[in-house]
């Protein structure tokens, strides 16, 4: 079978389409038959700086979709042909991953393979970040980093469903903020001017919760646009800046709250508190209230120059690899 290998860390091109054994589920596994990966920005740093790399050579890839090809030893409640979503910490840009069974998800009726490759990450991040961490109430105000992204396109919606009174979203571009408006936010500002925008637009309150993916100098100004018990949610460091540190002096102004959440680490940790959270993350996707866009889909030959677009910063909502028949 082929799958995309990184044997040393770099650009695009260190992505490679090899032919490889194909896996045999172990006990607690099932393999599956990829239809499609998902993309995301870990990936991109998995391959470039080795962000979470145990060893090379290594398959980049966090979430696929497709049908069970094989079920190993002790796995109850799957079988063989079922359609899938399955996470994964790595692999999934291949023909046929194995996958421990806790982290493979039976599809919801009427949605597609196509929309199911960015579900093991997306939904269930946004449900963390809103209701786990976020503990967010009706009626609050809500301000997304990255609204236009992948994560920010179902956050807007996400957070309009939990009855936020109102949702803003800050993008780098103003084409991304056209595309942000589509999805549930009230208002989205473009560049670094967003905490004043903020202001203007809460008449000097500033936002209840607030997400963010980006980190660095972003994170610092996101902190400025809290209001009185704000809370931020950071979720990574896009930015690629030195992890920042928040004490009495960033947090007793305003009684401030900063928390974090990676799906990464909680599937890593707990396992069944992943699929708990998909499982509930799942339904308004099933029940048609949530729409996850897909704007771009590449074979899996094509992996480097998916790569190098969103390394553009110039995308917005998600980008699949198609593994069957590419």
């Amino acid at each position: 079978m082929r799958a995309v290998v990184v044997e040393e860390l770099g650009g695009p091109e260190a992505l490679r389409l090899t032919e490889v054994a194909e896996p045999s589920p172990g006990p607690g596994e099932v393999t599956v038959e990829v239809a499609y990966a998902g993309i995301n920005f870990a990936d991109i740093k998995a391959r470039s700086v080795g962000y979470r790399v145990s060893g090379f050579p290594f398959t980049p890839g966090l979430e696929a979709s497709g049908r069970i090809r094989a079920v190993g030893e002790g796995v109850t409640g799957l079988r063989v042909g079922q359609e899938v979503a399955a996470f994964m910490t790595s692999g999934a840009y291949a023909e046929v991953v194995a996958v421990p069974a806790e982290t493979v998800f039976a599809l919801p009726d009427g949605v597609s393979l196509r929309t199911a490759a960015t579900l093991p990450t997306v939904v269930p991040t946004v449900q963390a970040l809103l209701h786990e961490v976020g503990r967010i109430r009706a009626g609050e105000t809500v301000l997304v980093q990255g609204a236009a992204g992948g994560v920010g396109t179902v956050a807007g919606q996400m957070a309009r469903l939990a009855g936020a009174g109102k949702v803003y979203g800050a993008v780098s571009r103003q084409e991304k903020a056209e595309e942000a408006l589509k999805y549930g936010y009230d208002e989205v500002f473009v560049g670094d001017g967003f905490p004043e925008d903020v202001r203007r637009a809460t008449d000097g309150r500033g936002v209840d919760l607030a997400l963010d993916p980006v980190g660095g100098d972003t994170l610092r100004r996101t902190l400025d646009a809290l209001a009185v018990f704000g809370r931020l949610v950071s979720f990574g460091n896009a930015s690629g800046e030195a992890p920042w540190q928040a004490g009495p002096g960033e947090l007793y102004t305003g009684a401030r709250t900063v928390s974090g959440f990676s799906i990464l680490n909680l599937a890593a940790e707990n396992p069944q508190a992943l699929r708990t959270l998909a499982e509930r993350a799942f339904r308004p996707v099933a029940e048609g209230t949530v729409e996850l866009p897909v704007t771009a889909e590449f074979p899996l030959a094509e992996a480097a120059e998916a790569h190098r677009l969103i390394e553009t910063r110039t995308t917005t909502g998600k980008l699949l690899l198609r593994a069957a028949g590419s």
